[in-house]
């Protein structure tokens, strides 16, 4: 199993999709490459931890690939818009590619590259290594299959 962590806006709508998608085995929204230890939502939505809210997939790469997960990824997300995701504004809600595999990194700045082919703005989404991650409160996690009629951003 590989995996890798996606910042797209509000997690709740993004761990939806990629819940949904054939080959990705678990998902877990939380905090992902800010500087507060072991944060609290309360504290991560204040913009000052660092933290973008962020979702771990596991999956099975027999099932789909990486390219394959980015270019759903992309599908999802403006790039080019710095700390917002729809009408969520705040660097929490930035978009990021945190890797875990270093061997990733390739793979993902390849699909940057292709996908800025797209647009006239730079794509400011973040590629970095994954240096925390920590999961979210139990009542986010699979936010919008408990809540069908909850918020969510992203067109499901």
């Amino acid at each position: 199993m590989k995996e890798i962590v996606l910042a797209g806006g509000c997690f709740w709508g993004v761990e939806e999709y990629f819940s949904r998608i054939p080959g990705v085995i678990e998902t877990t929204v939380g905090y992902a490459n800010g500087t507060a230890a072991n944060p609290t939502y309360e504290q991560v939505k204040t913009s000052t931890t660092g933290h973008a809210e962020s979702v771990y997939l596991k999956y099975n790469e027999d099932k789909i690939s990486l390219e394959e997960l980015l270019d759903k990824y992309w599908q999802i997300i403006d790039p080019t818009i710095l700390n917002r995701q729809g009408p969520d504004i705040g660097s929490q809600y930035r978009t990021g590619i945190y890797y875990i595999d270093k061997d990733d990194e390739e793979i993902i700045l390849k699909s940057k590259n292709e996908e800025q082919k797209k647009y006239d703005k730079p794509i400011v989404t973040e590629i970095k290594p994954l240096k925390t991650f920590y999961p979210a409160e139990e009542y986010h996690q699979k936010y919008l299959k408990k809540n069908p009629n909850g918020y969510c951003h992203i067109k499901l």
